[in-house]
């Protein structure tokens, strides 16, 4: 078993019993594990950002309407399939961590239409690494009792990442929010 199929089998494992899961008990109940594309070794990057020098405040609307902060931190490009693509990395402006919402040509189909994340990881070297095998679904793919940041336009690919977790079957509205949610930076 390799570490992605482990990390998916415990993942699995908490939606199904873990206390915090973010199903709800009817659907603990039915649940038989997430559906992922296969592991893609070519989606699995480590790249030199290009860091901005004064990153930009900048106000994400989530899928219940609230506000989150985050800081533009930086731009990474790479190609999938033959195709240049390129992706802000954000920062949390409280926590400090990177993070990465995006949306690609699977949104809507194959996976669900709000957008996916991904928690890319600052090497020692100054590379980050962003590992699409590892892109999720946000809680609120599940139901609608969770608020999530929606991502912003200039995350919009028009390449696919078959790489992650796919739609989450009965999903009712996998691409019902709105995608215009990018404010202004210090809005």
């Amino acid at each position: 078993m390799s570490i992605l199929d482990d990390s998916r089998q415990q993942k699995d494992e908490f939606f199904s019993q873990g206390h915090g899961s973010p199903l709800e008990h009817s659907q603990q109940h039915d649940f038989s594990g997430l559906d992922y594309f296969p592991e893609n070794s070519a989606l699995q990057l480590e790249v030199e950002p290009e860091r901005f020098e004064n990153p930009d405040l900048v106000h994400m609307l989530t899928s219940t309407g609230d506000v989150v902060e985050f800081r533009r931190w930086g731009r990474i490009k790479f190609s999938v399939e033959r195709e240049n693509a390129e992706l802000t990395l954000y920062q949390d402006a409280h926590q400090g961590h990177l993070f990465l919402p995006f949306t690609d040509a699977t949104s809507d189909d194959e996976t669900y239409g709000s957008g996916r994340y991904l928690d890319p990881e600052l090497l020692t070297d100054g590379r980050v690494r962003v590992d699409l095998n590892y892109a999720y679904n946000p809680y609120c793919a599940y139901n609608d009792h969770w608020s999530c940041p929606i991502p912003p336009a200039e995350n919009r690919l028009t390449v696919p990442i078959r790489a992650g977790e796919k739609n989450f079957p009965g999903t009712a509205h996998a691409g019902g929010h709105n995608q215009s949610q990018l404010e202004a930076p210090g809005s």
